[in-house]
């Protein structure tokens, strides 16, 4: 097939997003008739069992745990007195509450695995305070929808493991992978809060405990911590598989939920149903998505690009720039899943054709996702921020205070390119060569 076709297919691709027609309907109608015109029925009628190998794949089980893992801590309580915890330790330095923002986010991100879940649940806790205590608007929603960004990147990860499956590369790679880059930009992000926040007063309104109170409030972080721990270690160890691992964190999070006096009907009816809605979706732009790969494998698409690429004798540093440009675009457009399932199977070949380690690649391909999620007009985590505050402000302050965010992210990917040790070293050491 002709390049230019590629670019035809892509065009109409958008211009379906664009008219509002769900991502995962776009995906079975490319493929199902796409296939059709290229090999006839014959491709068709091979669908029926791509979507039953897909339903069967035994390590997608692990994104609905992840997803009920996370909304177990929510709805039990565990994320707020997390949040005070934080803010006791956090709050007198410059920025207050916006170090906060960050730090609470990492720490949930450790047990989530969803970004979108990550920024609702902060933002949720946090924002009544934020008003309270008169922080600058554009700064406070900026912090907590970039916060949001690291469910996605800080282990254990959805993101993660549907590029792990996508591309066959070790789950438990790639979740000891995105530790080391998860601190970082973490610390990078306070760092910018402390910076732009130097010559500012502190919280007045931040209590100043003595040391004996702020250590006994240290005790409301270990719940996420030994689930993180447990998840993490489970994987290290040979203990359980990503998807054993996440079906331990949920007994231990069951078992937390019920020490906290929260575990009831009610409770579970609301954790188990936002969760099934979740998976449902994400399930379904999977499903879309290996349909529409099939008729991509069999037309050569990979192939195309990769002889393509080869042709522009792009060395592996242009290559990824010129990705990060690319990303960057489709991520105001497109969704975070979108993007995955649909450039992942092309972009995949490219890079391993060019010498690209593919657990950094992951790291790198979910570095660009969370860039997607705070640029407008797509930018999911700006939508849910706006979505969670209360005083109906515009939407240009969650925009403009997630901007600063972006740029670092841009430069920390940059540091990524120049240092890849920052990702690889850790799995290197944990799992050898």
């Amino acid at each position: 097939m002709e390049f230019t076709h590629i670019v035809v297919a892509f065009g109409i691709l958008l211009g379906l997003l664009l008219i509002g027609m769900p991502i995962a309907v776009i995906m079975v109608l490319l493929g199902a008739v796409g296939g059709v015109l290229v090999f006839g029925w014959p491709l068709f009628e091979s669908i029926g069992s791509v979507v039953w190998g897909v339903q069967n794949e035994n390590i997608l089980t692990a994104i609905p745990l992840f997803i009920l893992l996370g909304e177990l801590l929510l709805r039990s309580g565990i994320a707020d007195r997390m949040y005070s915890a934080l803010s006791i330790w956090l709050g007198r330095l410059p920025g207050g509450l916006l170090h906060t923002n960050i730090g609470c986010s990492a720490l949930f991100a450790a047990t989530s695995g969803s970004s979108v879940a990550t920024a609702a649940t902060i933002g949720t806790v946090a924002l009544p305070a934020l008003n309270e205590r008169g922080y600058n608007k554009s700064q406070s929603l900026g912090s907590l929808a970039a916060g949001g960004t690291l469910g996605i990147l800080i282990p254990p990860s959805v993101n993660l493991l549907i590029y792990g499956s996508l591309t066959n590369t070790s789950i438990g790679q790639l979740f000891v992978a995105g530790i080391i880059p998860g601190i970082l930009l973490t610390l990078l992000f306070m760092a910018y809060i402390g910076v732009a926040n130097f010559n500012r007063k502190t919280d007045i309104q931040a209590v100043e405990l003595p040391l004996k109170e702020k250590i006994r409030a240290l005790g409301d972080l270990v719940p996420p911590l030994l689930i993180f721990f447990i998840v993490m270690g489970s994987i290290y160890f040979g203990i359980a598989t990503p998807t054993e691992s996440a079906a331990i964190g949920v007994v231990v999070a069951l078992g937390l939920a019920w020490r906290e006096g929260a575990l009831s009907f009610e409770f579970l009816h609301r954790c188990f149903f936002h969760t099934a809605r979740t998976t449902g979706m994400v399930l379904l732009i999977i499903t879309g998505a290996f349909i529409l790969n099939v008729t991509l494998a069999l037309i050569g698409i990979a192939q195309t690009m990769t002889q393509w690429v080869a042709e522009l004798g792009l060395s592996a540093t242009g290559l990824l720039l010129v990705l990060i440009l690319f990303y960057l675009l489709l991520g105001m457009f497109m969704d975070v899943l979108s993007m995955q399932v649909l450039t992942i199977p092309v972009a995949y070949p490219i890079i391993t054709a060019v010498g690209i380690d593919p657990i950094w690649f992951g790291v790198f391909i979910v570095l660009m996702c969370e860039l997607g999620l705070i640029t407008p007009p797509v930018g999911m985590n700006l939508y849910v921020v706006q979505g969670v505050r209360q005083d109906g402000g515009p939407f240009s302050e969650v925009m403009w205070g997630a901007l600063p965010y972006a740029a670092l992210m841009l430069v920390f990917t940059g540091i990524m390119i120049a240092f890849p040790g920052l990702v690889l070293w850790l799995p290197q050491t944990m799992f050898g060569n």
